[in-house]
């Protein structure tokens, strides 16, 4: 049993994360019918403004060409290049306005539906592509119907613009043929121009449709289901269990720097039993006490372990100690409402000392 969500649980919009997401692996909505219509329109384009005019030019070349064939030296090498090589450019300049015509229109569509980006994810091989229990699903799916209900929907539009077309038409081309055969081929030109055009116009509808639906389709793609929203949220956050793992680490490296620098102390600030505040004070250098260590319980009973070890002054605070150690953090100065209070007791100390 596939362990995907089915499109039932898929109730949450999708969020702005999975749609980025989607962008960076080149999942974007396309529409396919938007691109058909954009090569009928550079068709159209070509057969109304450019066509005629390249295709009598090239009809003039190739007739001088055959009428004439005893004007064109053929017995060396050279003379054969350049034969070819005057007419290979003909033919390139006959089509080269038309490649130009279908890739700017095409290019066109694709830059209109989505901008432009570089995806290499895109162009990665993925074997499971090649699977045929896979492609036979794509084919008999859901998406799979819906491509053909598109190509039924064409055949049946194009076909019946075409017969309407023809009906209309065929009558004058027949007494044109008749009566001026040398207009056929421009007359031949301008009924397929027609036609494209007629074409062109009967893809709009289907086009336009076609645009909407896949924009919606692949927005109802990405939707999520309640428990994907929540793995989300929780990849975003962290999970709590990792946050608290980190949490916890980070107090522990903050617990051995603080009992590591307690020897460095001047004096330590208690109340008696549950807090203890390491100050550390040098005039010459220090502009006011600094609280290198503090700890309440457990961690203040080590603080003055360690400062009897190191004969440490010990001041019996209480309100003192339990401002410090609320208000200031480790490695901060003391702020100036405690300046009066620290420096009665070190020069209290001090005056004890001398």
């Amino acid at each position: 049993m596939s362990d995907a969500p089915d499109e039932e649980s898929k109730t949450e919009e999708p969020s702005e994360k999975k749609i980025s997401d989607a962008h960076k692996k080149g999942n974007i909505p396309v529409s396919r019918e938007v691109g058909i219509f954009a090569s009928l329109f550079g068709l159209v384009i070509v057969s109304q403004f450019f066509i005629w005019e390249k295709t009598k030019g090239l009809v003039i070349f190739l007739a001088q060409f055959i009428e004439n064939p005893g004007s064109w030296r053929l017995d060396n090498t050279q003379s054969v290049t350049n034969l070819l090589e005057l007419v290979s450019n003909a033919i390139f300049f006959f089509l080269i306005p038309i490649f130009v015509i279908l890739t700017t229109t095409s290019l066109t569509a694709a830059f209109l539906q989505n901008p432009p980006k570089i995806i290499l994810h895109r162009i990665k091989p993925d074997f499971s592509k090649l699977s045929l229990a896979k492609g036979m699903k794509r084919i008999l799916g859901t998406q799979g119907w819906i491509e053909f209900s598109k190509a039924l929907f064409k055949f049946v539009a194009i076909g019946i613009v075409v017969t309407i077309f023809l009906e209309a038409e065929l009558a004058g081309v027949f007494n044109t043929l008749l009566s001026h055969p040398n207009s056929i081929p421009r007359v031949l030109l301008a009924l397929s121009s027609d036609l494209l055009l007629s074409v062109c116009v009967a893809t709009i509808l289907l086009a336009g449709a076609d645009f909407v639906w896949s924009r919606k389709q692949w927005f109802k793609n990405l939707k999520m289901t309640q428990q994907e929203v929540k793995d989300e949220r929780k990849q975003m956050d962290g999970d709590p269990i990792v946050k608290a793992k980190r949490l916890s680490l980070a107090r522990d490296r903050l617990r051995k720097q603080m009992i590591s620098a307690v020897p460095k102390a001047t004096i330590i600030i208690t109340n008696p039993t549950h807090y203890s505040i390491a100050l550390a004070y040098n005039h010459h250098e220090d502009a006011a006490p600094k609280v290198i260590a503090k700890g309440k319980n457990l961690i203040a009973l080590k603080i003055r372990e360690i400062a009897e070890k190191n004969n440490i002054p010990r001041v019996e605070n209480r309100h003192l100690a339990q401002s410090l150690y609320a208000q200031v953090e480790v490695n901060q100065t003391i702020p100036e409402e405690f300046y009066r209070a620290v420096a009665e007791i070190i020069h209290h100390l001090s005056a004890k000392k001398n």
